[in-house]
């Protein structure tokens, strides 16, 4: 026969007092630790002074780019969110989601920024970040094959791979539910960018992507194309541990301060401002000049480059675009040559035969040196470049014009972003007919410097760093 809590009360008062004593301290215990914990984080960072950021080497998060210097929007943001703190930047560069994912679990990282999404999955097991960009999953495969599905039903014998512990698995069984028979492997060793070559090259029928990881990606192996969207939109996020609360908070007010100065379009702009259409005639056009026409002046960008501190690969770029490396070029205006001077330009840059390719490089590279010299000191780079090659187009005052204009109206005249919108204003009256230079066509000048960092940068991929 058992005794009654009653009794038990009435036999052993300090047990049952020590049994509510437990009840009231243990959860304060455990809470008073988590908050020091907590607090623990944000000292060890302040105490280190840097701030430890695990990534992914891919051309959507960090990488090194053309002229040896590390770049990405991942790299951009972290870089800027540690300058906030007072701290130096840290980055783990690990090569799959996986092992971005096992550091941070580790605790060798204080965030992971990698490109990656929230879903219900990771939401169990970590706190994220604000949310910076949306994405959407998309399935890709090579347009030459003989029969790419248009929707999951259509998925019969092909092959469909995708990198292991991502956003695009946890998609994929969700979606197996209601399509069974729908096959696919998960590959712990590759990440999106191999997957998306492998298909490229026709190793697997399909991939899944991100839309952010195939536009980038697409003018570098052209042949492949979406199939169909796996998914809605999706946002992308910072991720961290569960107890890493205060550093979300601080996380959250710098990016309040971030995107009210206009710094996350700046960012999104300079990364994906140039890649938002996608012709295939033209990209294999210039692919295949780089193999056949390239080699013939290549030993002149190079030098001119060389000679003006400018990357020769956006020199290549802007020739391809004023004359699709063509030394006789000559347009119904009356510029000539391989960068397609004016009559009045090349007299200033003493050039006597502007058909001579040699020449009319060195003085194209002279005058667009000299065009990004005349800017604003306040102006920084890639800033600074992309007005230059604006400049370049469409001339200086121009330029200066679209400047004034920008203040104007409230704008930012140091930020190419906030430029790209006012350019095309030149060519409206109610505008022009107050500026200094009157009418220009200024669309004209964004398109040719976003046609010119399009050019950049598949130079950039398929010729490297030689």
């Amino acid at each position: 026969m058992t005794m009654s809590h009653k009794h038990w009360v009435i036999k052993y008062p300090w047990l049952w007092l020590l049994f509510a004593s437990l009840c009231i301290a243990v959860p304060y215990y455990l809470y008073y630790n988590k908050q020091i914990e907590q607090s623990t984080i944000l000292q060890n960072i302040q105490q280190r002074g840097e701030l430890i950021i695990v990534t992914r080497n891919a051309p959507t998060t960090y990488y090194e780019n053309q002229v040896g210097h590390f770049a990405g929007i991942e790299y951009d943001m972290a870089v800027a969110f540690a300058k906030y703190l007072k701290v130096k930047p840290r980055f783990i560069v690990e090569d799959t989601v996986d092992e971005v994912l096992a550091t941070l679990d580790r605790g060798e990282a204080d965030f992971a920024a990698a490109g990656l999404t929230i879903t219900e999955q990771r939401e169990k097991k970590y706190i994220f970040g604000p949310t910076y960009q949306s994405v959407h999953q998309q399935v890709i495969c090579h347009r030459k094959n003989k029969a790419i599905p248009k929707s999951m039903e259509e998925f019969k014998k092909q092959q469909l791979h995708v990198p292991a512990s991502t956003s695009y698995a946890e998609r994929l069984m969700e979606l197996q539910k209601d399509y069974p028979t729908v096959m696919w492997q998960q590959n712990p060793d590759w990440d999106t960018e191999y997957l998306l070559k492998k298909v490229w090259l026709r190793k697997l029928d399909c991939t899944v992507a991100d839309s952010n990881i195939f536009a980038i990606n697409r003018r570098y192996y052209p042949e492949l194309q979406p199939a169909f969207d796996l998914s809605d939109k999706r946002p992308l996020a910072w991720i961290m541990r569960k107890n890493a609360e205060p550093l979300r908070a601080e996380m959250q007010e710098w990016f309040r301060v971030y995107t009210d100065q206009g710094q996350l379009d700046v960012v999104l702009n300079r990364y994906y401002g140039h890649i938002d259409e996608f012709d295939y005639i033209d990209n294999q056009a210039f692919r295949n000049k780089i193999k056949k026409k390239l080699p013939e002046y290549l030993p002149w960008f190079k030098q001119a480059a060389r000679k003006h501190k400018l990357d020769w690969r956006l020199l290549a770029a802007q020739a391809y675009q004023e004359s699709h490396w063509n030394r006789r070029a000559k347009s119904p205006t009356g510029v000539r040559g391989i960068m397609m001077l004016t009559m009045g330009t090349a007299e200033e840059l003493g050039v006597k035969n502007r058909l001579d390719a040699k020449t009319n490089i060195f003085a194209g590279a002279n005058y667009l040196a000299q065009l990004r010299a005349r800017l604003p000191r306040e102006i920084k780079e890639p800033e600074r470049t992309w007005m230059a090659l604006a400049a370049y187009n469409m001339g200086y005052g121009h330029l200066s014009d679209a400047m004034e204009l920008a203040q104007q109206l409230d704008k930012d005249p140091r930020q190419w972003v906030e430029l790209e919108q006012i350019l095309p204003l030149l060519a409206q009256r109610k505008y022009y007919k107050t500026l200094k230079h009157g009418y220009a066509r200024g669309n004209e000048a964004v398109y040719y410097v976003k046609q010119i960092r399009d050019y950049r940068d598949i130079l950039s991929k398929q010729v490297g760093k030689k």
